[in-house]
């Protein structure tokens, strides 16, 4: 049988306790709650999180799934433990995700004549239907701006420059913040990966894009949902999204794709849509 236990030299010592510690506080959990969750005694709990205990490669497992936490993390809490990470982190598309890809790629046929991207948890696009690619051509009045070296075209950066789709948004302020709070507090929740974090510092450094919105403007009476209003060429568009995501995934990267449709508003956006599907 494979050893998965790592060397002495990769363990992370004292890592694992504060991690556990941090992740219960996070989910508002107990000691005890914790305990009754994943059917380990209180104790025992205690003595991990002081380092008093060595967690079992079973018991990380079970430990991070009781408190719900991203596999990304768990990978992680896996390696502080001194084990080998469990979870894959699969290119989407590696062989052995087609099946993945196939029902992917009927939501986003289904969705036509109105657009349907796929995105990471960092607004990375990575598919688009025939309706998306029309959309975006339509907003950007031709191909989008080359993006940064290195790095691939890009949902919240086409929000926040000044250069992409900032200007074509007349609620740009309102749908901004919500994106950058809202993803912002995602990734807090999911642990602050520096990755991601460096992320967010790079977003916000764009013109006029205040330390403020970080953190999300409370609405006496919101909106049922949050509308994007475009005006290109003098043309209003309205548009607002559903985001869904894949059920029980065991690969990191099939745990955070998003699959993100768009619906028009209001009539005046539904004849766009077919106008432009029409013209395919």
């Amino acid at each position: 049988m494979m050893n998965t236990a790592l060397p002495a030299s990769a363990v992370q010592a004292d890592l694992f306790g504060p991690m556990l510690r941090a992740w219960r506080r996070r989910r508002g959990a107990s000691q005890l709650a914790l305990a009754l969750q994943s059917g380990v005694s209180q104790r025992h709990v205690s003595f991990l999180e002081s380092g008093r205990a060595r967690p079992s490669r079973e018991m990380v497992v079970q430990l991070t799934s009781a408190l719900d936490v991203p596999l990304r993390q768990r990978n992680a809490m896996l390696l502080a433990a001194g084990f080998a990470p469990v979870y894959r982190e699969s290119n989407l598309a590696a062989p052995e995700l087609a099946p993945v890809r196939q029902a992917i790629d009927r939501i986003l046929k289904q969705q036509e004549p109105y657009p349907a991207i796929v995105v990471d948890r960092l607004w990375n696009l990575l598919q688009g239907n025939d309706a998306a690619n029309a959309f975006t051509l339509f907003l950007f009045e031709g191909p989008p701006p080359a993006s940064p070296p290195g790095k691939g075209p890009n949902i919240l950066r086409w929000m926040l420059d000044p250069r992409a789709l900032r200007p074509k948004l007349s609620n740009w302020e309102q749908v901004a913040r919500h994106l950058v709070s809202t993803t912002y507090a995602e990734i807090l929740a999911d642990g602050g990966e520096p990755k991601a974090l460096a992320f967010i510092e790079e977003v916000m450094a764009f013109p006029d894009v205040p330390a403020s919105f970080r953190k999300l403007r409370f609405e006496e009476r919101p909106q049922p949902v949050l509308t994007l209003d475009y005006i290109v060429s003098g043309r209003s568009l309205s548009v607002f999204t559903t985001i869904a995501t894949l059920g029980t995934p065991q690969d990191v990267t099939l745990q955070e794709v998003r699959i993100e449709c768009f619906f028009p508003a209001d009539d005046r956006s539904d004849a766009l849509f077919k106008s432009l599907a029409a013209r395919r």
